[in-house]
């Protein structure tokens, strides 16, 4: 293979006159240029809206996926381009316990019956949660992770190279202020120009991207928009398969037995009540049948409220 040493030499050169600049800043003996009060307002903003999107996206990814070992293999079928397992959910699961349990208890008892309605239930739950999962993946989180992946690291690949230009900028200013001979000083100063021609190149490309990023966030906010209405689909969705099933359930439901007590009708208590002593508020009154019977009644004045 063929080298250009000279190319090397001068990336060598350059490499160290960087370190050297940004040594020197850091020890306060050199000069640093600064950016506009505009651009640092605009990379401060990019910055924020990074972190917060980061954060979004991954709670939201864990409130959609809450198992972390799902999320990870989900993330490497998307690196190579496979798709995703289909797993059921945590209420499917549960739903198929209920309905083979249903089925051995007998569908012909009122047990059974009722676990085979409510682990059908669970399962359609079930469906219309992995329905939503979906549709939210695709409004809101692959747009959120294709802003990270995409816009966000080319403004922090051109922000990188917009630093290197400033250290070479500096660098130069530095040996304007240093040369001594003549023909120096008009080197350096020949140097200077061509470093601030790429640094305000550069500068104005780095801005034009960080501008972008309200433009972004103006898409994200549909997608958020497009989030919200998936969701209340989904509760929506949730809540009538729970009032269909509450009214399968009230339907098969057996009467409660009754008791008669002095002519009224109680309810069946579902528990049994430990005996009390009973309370008689008056003596028990005979009467004598004037038919010359030999049947009497008796009639108590019993305390209701005590059965």
């Amino acid at each position: 293979m063929d080298f250009n040493v000279k190319k090397l030499v001068k990336d060598a050169g350059t490499a160290l006159s960087r370190v050297v600049q940004l040594t020197e800043e850091k020890l306060g003996t050199s000069e640093k240029t600064e950016l506009d009060a505009h651009f640092e307002f605009l990379a401060d903003r990019a910055d924020a809206t990074k972190t917060w999107t980061e954060k979004i996206l991954k709670n939201t990814e864990a409130m959609l996926t809450p198992n972390p070992g799902n999320r990870i293999e989900d993330f490497f079928f998307e690196k190579i381009d496979k798709k995703k397992p289909n797993r059921l959910s945590n209420l499917e699961y549960v739903g198929i316990d209920m309905i083979e349990a249903g089925n051995d208890f007998g569908p012909g008892t009122a047990y059974g019956g009722a676990l085979i309605k409510v682990g059908q239930c669970q399962q359609k739950l079930g469906q219309i949660e992995r329905d939503f999962i979906g549709t939210a993946a695709n409004c809101y989180v692959q747009p959120l992770r294709k802003f990270l992946d995409g816009d966000m690291k080319t403004i922090s690949k051109e922000r990188t190279i917009l630093e290197t230009k400033r250290l070479d900028l500096d660098a130069s200013k530095n040996r304007v202020r240093k040369a001594r001979s003549m023909l120096g000083q008009q080197s350096a100063e020949r140097e200077l120009r061509v470093a601030q021609s790429e640094f305000d190149r550069q500068s104005e490309i780095t801005k034009f991207l960080l501008e972008g990023v309200s433009s972004s966030q103006a898409g994200h906010l549909r997608c958020l928009h497009e989030f919200v209405e998936a969701q209340a689909r989904h509760y929506a969705q949730c809540h009538a398969a729970m009032q269909d099933l509450q009214r399968e359930l009230a339907g098969a439901r057996q009467p409660s037995p009754l008791l008669r007590v002095n002519s009224e009708e109680v309810t069946e208590l579902s528990h049994p009540v430990a005996p009390s002593p009973p309370q008689v508020q008056s003596s028990p009154t005979y009467h004598q049948s004037l038919a010359g019977s030999d049947y009497v009644t008796a009639s108590f004045d019993t305390d209701v409220t005590k059965v």
